[in-house]
């Protein structure tokens, strides 16, 4: 797989189309027996605003990294999952950007002075229906690869991924039967052995569409 440089992310970033190309189609979950496709529809008016950050920055050889969050174990819709940094806006954050960086400040403890991040762009939101959350990805870059500490209180694990394992072309890993039960096949992308599905899968599948749509 070719690497990619977070410079070549943010200017991919920069010449996106739009409308943003949407994510695989294979990674819409699916219900057994009669194989319906899960269409995730429009938030309604009553969904509580969130944001969610993806955060690039330069690995150890250069190439661009992600940073991804396993969450603790509690009782809730979202336990143990792997989901992006982010949470829900609060009264005093100036826009989506202002709550995807503190809410990676309050759980991987994100320095944006000392990494040098930079907001180079928004994907398209889209709705969490389990907790009513309307989710605005926001996308950007660290000059310098960040120091990231866990927040025990709400994250398990800090995790990694370049970029490309998300561009259009990678092969597509479906979940059948789903390992907690439910009445679900869905696609999902693999990362340090832990399953990303659900709406960060989506949110990462529209990223690598964009990065895939730019030459």
């Amino acid at each position: 797989m070719a690497t990619m440089t977070p410079d070549e992310v943010r200017d991919r970033m920069h010449a996106a189309p739009h409308p943003l190309p949407p994510p695989p189609a294979w990674l819409r979950p699916e219900r057994l027996r009669d194989g319906v496709p899960f269409e995730r529809p429009q938030s309604p008016p009553g969904a509580r605003a969130a944001a969610a950050l993806i955060l690039v920055y330069p690995g150890l050889r250069g190439e661009a990294m992600l940073v991804l969050t396993q969450r603790v174990d509690y009782e809730g819709d979202h336990s143990g999952e792997v989901s992006l940094p982010g949470g829900k806006v609060e009264p005093d954050d100036a826009d989506a950007a202002a709550t995807a960086l503190r809410e990676a400040w309050e759980e991987v403890g994100l320095d944006v002075e000392a990494a040098g991040v930079e907001v180079v762009g928004t994907l398209d939101a889209l709705w969490i229906p389990p907790s009513n959350f309307r989710v605005e990805p926001v996308v950007a870059i660290a000059a310098r690869r960040p120091s990231l500490v866990p927040d025990p209180r709400e994250v398990a694990a800090i995790l990694e991924a370049p970029v490309t394992a998300f561009l259009p072309n990678v092969a597509p890993m479906i979940i059948d039967p789903d390992p907690r039960g439910r009445p679900l096949r869905y696609g999902a992308y693999l990362v340090e052995g832990r399953i990303v599905w659900g709406a960060t899968a989506a949110i990462l599948g529209q990223f690598g569409a964009v990065l895939g749509a730019v030459p």
